[in-house]
């Protein structure tokens, strides 16, 4: 397809992390590579240490020039978003040690930028993801909105942060 631009794309998680590696030229994408990290029941100590060490090999393995991971936006249980966050906090720095440039995005702005609604379903989510990527299968609910995030990123090039920060029209400010 000769694109020319690699995006890796994280929806971290405490026990399952999904990530996506696509690759674009920001109208067409391609899936490079694509799954979940899953920690188990193990220590959190040591899952934190699994999530790090696995998406450094990811960056180590398919060089993505950019990451884009998903925001924490709200939790109702307090203990879940700060293991959520550390587990953020994992990601981020495997990406950044691996020098790729990271970029954040809420849940609602990849919604709108894959399915064209801030309030779309899970369900929704993956149908878009397959078609825009055509994938010969459905991917899983962690591996679809990893790739999500990624195509979210690919989609808002070259746009300004301050527009591409909007949720929505009604949040957009010039």
């Amino acid at each position: 397809m000769g694109l020319r631009h690699r995006i890796m794309g994280i929806d971290p998680g405490s026990r399952i992390t999904g990530f996506a590696v696509i690759d674009t030229d920001g109208h067409r994408s391609q899936r490079i590579a694509s799954g979940c990290i899953r920690v188990g029941e193990q220590p959190w100590p040591d899952r934190l240490g699994l999530i790090f060490d696995r998406v450094t090999e990811i960056v180590s393995d398919y060089r993505p020039h950019e990451m884009a991971v998903e925001q924490l936006i709200f939790a109702r249980d307090p203990t879940a978003a700060l293991k959520i966050g550390q587990a953020r906090g994992a990601v981020l720095c495997a990406g950044l040690k691996g020098g790729v440039t990271v970029h954040e995005y809420s849940p609602k702005s990849v919604k709108l930028a894959v399915v064209g609604t801030g309030g779309a379903e899970k369900a929704q989510v993956q149908h878009m993801v397959r078609v825009l990527l055509a994938l010969p299968e459905t991917p899983g609910e962690d591996e679809a909105d990893a790739l999500a995030i990624a195509l979210c990123h690919a989609h808002s090039m070259g746009i300004p942060a301050r527009k591409r920060a909007a949720a929505s029209w009604r949040d957009w400010r010039p």
